[in-house]
């Protein structure tokens, strides 16, 4: 066999090796998906509770004379600080994921008054937005499992609200990219503090499901403090998880471009490898015919004497 044929048959050998890798992390790709995408659906029961809390809560703040001032309820936007919550990812293999979620975090938050607080979560994404000169207050790994998830937030939470320029007038944004149809992703920005105005009357003007009218207990709007983090905790669950799903998204996008190439080279390679077997199984044959017919003239022409 020639030393072509032997590097041909090393480079198939290879490239299906290869193939294999990228079959296996494709299924792991799909399968974290349907995860994710479970976790922020099995979040929805909850969110509706806490909705319906909320609302209660805020139509008792509506009915009293002189309702009670709270942190998150009276809180306003300054320039003292804006908190930006970053969601990204650690590993590669995802295309253009990171850049552009931290492309639309610099420019969003250029847009806004006030000196930016970054928390990162992601060593890609932390790298970009160093890189940007935005100072970051925390950097996090991103969760592998979506058992993961909830201490990621519940720390994420603490580090931000306990925070000097959050503790006087929280003002809170969140970044991730979020999942689209045909694995496709876009980077998407959503206010989390203060609270949106039109939000809050939705949710005054949101029926009870059942005719037992809820009574609020707690003072000083405690009961409201407690669901507004129940609210944020939820957010930032979503957004999380709505990360990891847009990012094995684009991670399975990449991994289905990697096998088409990886066929279409093994395609090519098989050919040449065949052509070139051939060729040298050619080459056998006329050798073989050659040297018989050298050695069957002579025999021939004592034959006929």
């Amino acid at each position: 066999m020639s030393d072509s044929t032997a590097s041909l048959q090393r480079q198939i050998g290879s490239a299906t090796e290869l193939q294999s890798v990228v079959r296996t992390m494709r299924a792991l790709a799909a399968s974290s998906i349907s995860q994710y995408e479970a976790a922020v659906r099995a979040l929805a029961h909850y969110h509706e509770a806490v909705d319906l809390g909320l609302g209660a809560c805020l139509r008792a703040q509506q009915a009293q004379p002189t309702p009670p001032s709270t942190p998150v309820a009276a809180a306003r936007h300054t320039a003292g600080g804006v908190g930006a919550v970053v969601f990204g990812s650690d590993q590669g293999l995802v295309g253009q994921f990171n850049d552009v979620l931290a492309e639309h975090a610099i420019q969003t938050l250029a847009r806004l008054p006030g000196q930016p607080l970054v928390w990162a979560v992601g060593e890609r994404v932390r790298a970009r937005l160093e890189s940007a000169g935005l100072p970051l207050l925390g950097s996090y790994d991103v969760p592998n499992t979506v058992g993961a998830i909830a201490p990621l937030v519940g720390r994420l939470q603490f580090d931000t609200e306990t925070h000097p320029a959050q503790l006087a007038a929280p003002h809170m944004l969140v970044f991730h990219n979020r999942p689209l149809p045909g694995a496709l992703y876009e980077p998407t920005c959503r206010r989390l503090l203060p609270l949106d105005a039109h939000w809050q009357t939705e949710l005054v003007q949101k029926r009870w499901p059942n005719h037992c009218l809820p009574e609020v207990m707690g003072q000083d709007g405690a009961t409201l403090r407690a669901l507004v983090r129940e609210y944020l905790f939820i957010s930032l669950f979503q957004a999380c998880a709505e990360s990891l799903t847009s990012e094995n998204a684009s991670r399975l996008a990449a991994m289905q471009r990697a096998d088409k190439n990886i066929d279409e080279l093994l395609t090519d390679l098989q050919a040449r490898f065949h052509s070139l077997r051939q060729r040298a199984i050619d080459e056998e044959l006329f050798d073989v015919s050659a040297g018989y017919e050298a050695l069957a003239v002579p025999v021939y022409g004592r034959a006929g004497r």
